[in-house]
């Protein structure tokens, strides 16, 4: 119980490092749902994607959509930091890996990769 925990705590950590890399309020990250529509923002997609989250209750296939959206939401977000599609498969596949490597790491927020619009260019 107790690992489970510290993971847990290491992980909403890593995913506030994420969202305030990107731009994004920190605590949303803690905040259940709404931490899934600011992730959607970072990535580009809109904002009623938070609705494939309750795609697993569907009986028999369910699981199938929710997990598709899941790697879809996982390669955007791997595009959104200036990774690559293999980084962006190593996060749903190894969590506890790809996401500190994220946070901690050298990665740097490009923009929304879904959406196909670039950020502004900084001006000093």
């Amino acid at each position: 119980m107790v690992v489970v925990l510290a993971v847990a705590v290491f992980m909403i950590v890593c995913m506030w490092k994420i969202f305030v890399k990107a731009g994004k309020p920190g605590w949303a990250a803690i905040v259940p749902i709404y931490n899934v529509i600011v992730l959607l923002e970072i990535i580009g997609r809109p904002a009623w994607w938070v609705l494939f989250l309750f795609a697993s209750v569907i009986p028999f296939v369910g699981w199938i959509a929710a997990l598709a959206f899941g790697i879809i939401i996982a390669l955007d977000l791997a595009k959104s930091f200036g990774k690559d599609t293999g980084f962006g498969i190593l996060l749903p596949l190894l969590p506890i890996v790809g996401y500190p490597m994220l946070a901690f790491g050298k990665a740097e927020y490009k923009g929304p990769s879904a959406s196909g619009s670039k950020p502004a260019a900084k001006t000093e």
